[in-house]
């Protein structure tokens, strides 16, 4: 293809650029690319590969240690005084099960296509460039929200173990707004050198991550250890207070279920090992060994803690904002409070590495795909690490962790995360049962958007109408419907492809489950959430009808890309068709 002049060479090109903003969205915007060619050109704009040094156990202690942070510590006394009571311990089950789900479809794509650009990439190659880049954008802001809230929550962890209040370390400016006011140090050092060792070297950074990751699991191991020593078995089903429900299913199964929904975000972390894809020496048998073995070690241990919790005291006693330290604390043993926080720590520094890894990998692709510059797809010769993705986002996550508090963080977080798995489980359907200019889209896409719409009126009804007979009633007609659904289109759509390596089993049945749960989950998040999600949304959509279609347009007019998707299909020997 022909080079022309850049959309951004001059004033007049670029106003000339935004003047065709409509057709240029109208190509780009739903160009889709390949396994194959997200693996060989796109891949190649890093210009030096990734060095492939991990092994299925680093993956394991990768997922582990992104997910094992010190949530676990908070959501879990939440989730059993507020709606499960004991009954908490299958709430972590169910949770558990839900991001399985999800780990499966995020496995399918990373076998057949290793690369790291995880979500983003798999988006790009269904959905199309669009889509690809308001999820991916969402989600890089999610991780920087988070991994600021986390880094000032180490300062908070610290400052309590040792028996300093952390706004001693904190610096009080009352001339900036509250929640603004305190300039945090610690996160900020803690951040940065983080930073310098995810650009250093991944293999060093997984080291660093098993070390951390192993003596946070002992911490773990003891707190459970001394639950089921100094805890007793009545405390599963008898209250504190005997006018309060008793049993071990003190609020029945929407207690459970909503239990499950307030612990699911203790599960969030799995999805930054697919970004490690392109760095494995074998993919195909140590990605899914990595991603859900991770998965399900974890949900292990969240069951034991949980277990152990509810032994220590009656779930109507268990205090909501630090569970484990008070229990302990009411039996006498208060310095086990001290244990809990050394291990959160830890914790927390292990899911900051694996979410910083993470976060400069989303942003690495994102610059392979020209939709932002360029400058951040660059590798490192001598690192093989995104140096300057990972030098950005690290200084932009210090400067946030520096002044913002951790509560108006955590109000900012999670929905991005939840809308990314829904839209991978969509995405992973799409490409079994259509291939681009042989299968007609049109089945698939009406039985995506029927079952969403489904979930969603189910999701409302269980939120809103109040409990009785007659909620029941529609509750029953919305799954039966929803199974219909899923049945006539599992037997009337053929697969359109069959996964070389791996794939989700039980298709379509795993990735509908998927979709509904993680539907259902996002029906949980406060309004907060998604006023920030529209807004961030919609600064998303601006960027990209302003800078990256413009961008994408300039590149696919250099040859860089390619809008051939037939002719690229022809060639993806990742699937067999």
């Amino acid at each position: 293809m022909a080079t022309h002049a850049s959309s951004f060479s001059s004033l007049r090109a670029y106003l000339l650029a935004v003047s065709q903003t409509p057709s240029r969205f109208a190509r780009r915007g739903f160009s889709v690319s390949t396994s194959y060619e997200e693996m060989s050109r796109v891949r190649a704009r890093s210009g030096t590969s990734m060095r492939k040094t991990l092994r299925w156990f680093d993956l394991v202690g990768f997922g582990i240690g992104g997910m094992v942070g010190a949530g676990v510590f908070i959501t879990t006394g939440t989730a059993t005084h507020n709606f499960a009571g004991p009954a908490v311990v299958l709430s972590f089950a169910i949770a558990g099960f839900c991001a399985l789900l999800s780990a499966f479809c995020y496995t399918e794509f990373a076998v057949d296509m290793p690369v790291a650009g995880g979500a983003f990439s798999y988006l790009r190659v269904t959905f199309g460039e669009f889509a690809a880049f308001l999820t991916g954008a969402n989600l890089v802001m999610d991780y920087v929200m988070s991994n600021a809230a986390v880094a000032r929550g180490f300062t908070s962890y610290v400052g309590t173990t040792i028996g300093v209040s952390p706004e001693k370390w904190r610096i009080i400016i009352p001339s900036f707004p509250k929640g603004f006011n305190q300039i945090d140090m610690v996160a900020v050092a803690v951040v940065l050198l983080i930073t310098i060792v995810i650009c250093y070297s991944t293999r060093e950074s997984s080291v660093v991550n098993m070390i951390l990751t192993a003596l946070h699991i002992l911490f773990i191991a003891f707190v459970i250890v001394i639950g089921f020593w100094k805890g007793s078995w009545k405390n599963f089903t008898q209250p504190a207070n005997p006018e309060n429900p008793s049993g071990f299913f003190p609020h029945g199964a929407a207690g459970v279920f909503n239990g499950a929904a307030a612990v699911y975000l203790s599960y969030i972390g799995y999805d930054a090992v697919s970004t490690m894809a392109e760095e494995v020496k074998e993919p195909v048998k140590d990605i899914p060994i990595g991603v859900s073995g991770s998965v399900i070690i974890v949900t292990v241990l969240y069951c034991l803690m949980a277990a152990s919790m509810c032994m220590l005291l009656p779930y109507d006693m268990i205090n909501p904002e630090a569970p484990f330290s008070a229990a302990f604390k009411s039996d006498g043993w208060g310095w086990v409070s001290r244990v809990i926080g050394v291990g959160a720590s830890f914790g927390i520094l292990t899911s900051l590495i694996v979410a910083m890894l993470g976060q400069a990998r989303y942003m690495c692709v994102i610059g392979r795909s020209n939709m932002v510059p360029a400058w951040f797809a660059k590798v490192h010769p001598k690192t093989s690490t995104p140096v300057n993705a990972s030098a950005f986002l690290g200084i932009f996550t210090a400067a946030i962790a520096l002044f913002t508090d951790l509560d108006v963080l955590l109000n900012l977080v999670s929905i991005g995360t939840l809308f990314v798995f829904y839209m991978v489980a969509n995405a992973v359907v799409y490409r079994r049962y259509v291939a681009a200019g042989t299968t007609n889209p049109w089945p698939t896409v009406s039985f995506l958007l029927s079952f969403s719409f489904t979930s969603i009126v189910f999701t409302l009804i269980w939120k809103i109408v109040p409990t009785g007979v007659a909620k029941a009633a529609m509750l029953i007609a919305c799954g039966v419907f929803a199974v219909a659904i899923l049945e006539f289109f599992h037997f009337t759509v053929p697969q359109a492809r069959k996964p070389e390596f791996w794939g989700v089993p039980l298709m379509p049945w795993i990735p509908a489950m998927s979709i509904f749960l993680n539907l259902f989950l996002l029906g949980s998040l406060d309004g907060k959430s998604y006023i920030r999600f529209g807004v961030f949304s919609a600064v998303t959509v601006l960027f990209y009808v302003l800078y990256s279609v413009h961008a994408s347009f300039d590149a696919e007019g250099d040859g860089s890309l390619d809008q051939n998707v037939e002719s690229k299909e022809r060639v993806d020997q990742s699937f067999k068709v």
